[in-house]
């Protein structure tokens, strides 16, 4: 197997951090993402690897530049999706062509070049609120967002790819990820740059839902050692920490962390519709435990104290006062 690797998605958020890592590691990377006239790299604008990863722009809805772009890979890592859930209500085709049909271009052009694996970036919203808990791999996918029924639609894509043409996927299915650099639609940006505004309230939608929240380099961590397993083709692979805390307790534990008190209000806008919101996401991470030498090094706490600090060093680059769906 070459190490030369394609990572869609790569100047985003996750993507960014995968890049880095990998090219740490030794890989040499193909960081794939949306064109821009102004070649514009995202977060890996000023990475210190800029000089030694390659940048490839293109559209992750357009075969032609998917295929161009895997040209000599022996693997793909498939990150590039529109995640945003409240914009999936508004516009769902969007997301029907970007997740779906940009996920059946990787995956057409990777069985086409005979890649040697296929790793598809799923997510824990494709369970919908936990029908047991932990959630493992068995859970059914209950599409309660046009955002996480586009991601059913790919995973399947995905299975079906390999049953029927025996292409090495696997399918790499994170819960909540955190850490520097995320959008400020997330969670946890939404708290701390409101905290380090000022602003007299914090504005939040439901404060009762849990999630099973795991730093970014631990979820990068993860993506390596589910590709470096001989295992795991043709199935899903939970990331995620085995532990739960709701929204309102995470809040008051960030305020904490940054000595803030002011109060939580809830502003409607930011609430999903009532069918819609997944009310609890917990993470059975048995499989990926024992089937790879996986073992995350973050618990909230550091994770949250370095994302924190990340922030307050670039709350300029946010908008703390407005919403964004």
């Amino acid at each position: 197997m070459t190490n030369k690797i394609l990572i869609t998605g790569a100047t985003g958020f996750i993507g960014s951090h995968l890049v880095e890592l990998c090219v740490n590691k030794g890989f040499n990377v193909v960081a794939f993402d949306r064109y821009n006239p102004n070649n514009n790299w995202g977060w890996l604008e000023e990475s210190k690897y800029k000089n030694i990863f390659s940048v490839i722009l293109g559209d992750i809805r357009d075969y032609d530049s998917v295929y161009k772009a895997m040209a000599g890979c022996s693997a793909v890592f498939h990150l590039a999706a529109l995640i945003g859930i409240p914009y999936s209500y508004i516009s769902p085709l969007a997301y029907i062509r970007t997740n779906v049909e940009g996920t059946y271009n990787v995956l057409e052009a990777a069985k086409n070049l005979k890649l040697e694996q296929v790793l598809i970036t799923s997510t824990s919203e494709t369970y919908g609120t936990a029908q047991y808990a932990p959630i493992d791999e068995s859970h059914q996918m209950v599409g309660q967002s046009p955002y996480s029924a586009s991601k059913i639609a790919a995973d399947q894509l995905a299975i079906s790819y390999y049953r029927s043409f025996e292409l090495p996927v696997k399918i790499v299915r994170p819960f909540n990820t955190y850490g520097p650099r995320q959008s400020s639609r997330a969670i946890i940006p939404t708290i701390i740059s409101q905290c380090d505004s000022n602003l007299k309230e914090i504005k939040l939608g439901s404060m009762t839902p849990t999630r099973d929240l795991t730093f970014v380099n631990d979820t990068c961590e993860g993506f390596l050692e589910i590709y470096k397993s001989n295992s795991f083709f043709g199935e899903a692979i939970n990331i995620g920490m085995n532990s739960e805390i709701s929204i309102g307790a995470l809040a008051q534990k960030i305020m904490k962390i940054m000595n803030v008190s002011v109060p939580i209000t809830t502003d409607g806008e930011r609430i999903r519709p009532e069918s819609s919101e997944v009310d609890r996401l917990v993470c059975n991470n048995k499989k990926l435990l024992n089937g790879s030498m996986w073992k995350p090094s973050y618990d909230l706490g550091n994770g949250l104290a370095q994302t924190i600090k990340w922030f307050k060093n670039n709350n300029n680059l946010y908008k703390p006062e407005q919403y964004h769906v």
